[in-house]
């Protein structure tokens, strides 16, 4: 029988013997947040564990976990919401890296499906992994990895990247179509285009001008109008949502492979624990 590529499923001695040829773990890490009437508070979770599954599977490496809790307090205006403080985040990121880092992992991947938003306390934690251990420490963001492919996708539509809009429901029709309540999928009319963006822009225009600011959970749910969905899902369909699932296990796949090539040294581990 096939092993798992799930850390999780395995026995000690079949990760001592992984060890003994690989030293690459993927670690999913999403989030329980509102994704509007019509999708789960999986979501976020689901990107970042479809993707490292299918891409560990291509390559032969392992995957941790997935961590269900990101950064959302922005969602909380909307029940179900669970989430860490960015600190507590980046905290818990870097006690998985070392304790994987610690049994002989030397390159270790976070897999973010909270896309763009969990990023400020992965980015520190990396660095943090980095500069502390010596092991090669990145972050692979399930829309970042492949920005213009999933646009394109998408059919370049406007925010069509953004909150429980065309992307993230057709992901979820083609991976997971039985947790979609396509009753509830509303048309939703285009938001102005605000002369600088609050965060990162992820689809046309690229270039948009930004001055980072964060909404409080009462405002993200006046800007969603107590729907939860920030972009109009209407258009969403299975076929988008493989296109996009597709692209973005290919451009993660090339990157762990480029991953496997490194050599890694990593005189300060392991680390104590």
């Amino acid at each position: 029988m096939t092993k798992s590529v799930w850390l999780h499923e395995l026995t000690w001695p079949d990760i001592a013997d992984y060890l003994k040829s690989q030293d690459v773990v993927m670690i999913p890490i999403g989030a329980t947040e509102q994704h509007g009437p019509h999708t789960p508070l999986l979501v976020d979770t689901a990107w970042a564990s479809d993707v490292s599954a299918e891409v560990a599977r291509q390559h032969g490496v392992l995957v941790a976990p997935p961590m269900h809790i990101g950064w959302s307090p922005h969602h909380l205006g909307y029940p179900g919401g669970i989430t860490f403080r960015p600190e507590t985040l980046t905290q818990v990121a870097v006690d998985i890296g070392e304790s994987l880092i610690s049994h002989g992992f030397r390159k270790i991947l976070f897999v973010n499906g909270n896309r763009v938003a969990n990023l400020p306390p992965l980015q520190i934690a990396m660095a943090k992994l980095r500069f502390t251990t010596g092991a090669y420490v990145a972050i692979i963001d399930t829309h970042l990895i492949a920005r213009k492919e999933v646009c394109e996708a998408a059919g370049n539509a406007r925010d069509g990247s953004h909150h429980a809009g065309i992307v993230e429901t057709s992901f979820m029709l083609h991976k997971h179509p039985e947790l979609v309540r396509t009753d509830k999928i509303a048309e939703l009319p285009d938001r102005p285009v605000p002369e600088f963006a609050s965060g990162f822009p992820m689809d046309p225009p690229l270039d948009q001008n930004i001055a980072f600011s964060q909404p409080t959970a009462e405002e993200f749910y006046q800007r969603t109008g107590g729907n939860g969905a920030y972009s109009n899902p209407k258009p969403a369909t299975a076929e988008i949502g493989r296109a996009v699932f597709d692209v973005t296990v290919k451009r993660a796949a090339e990157f762990v492979a480029h991953v496997k090539t490194l050599k890694v040294d990593c005189k300060r581990c392991p680390i104590p624990i």
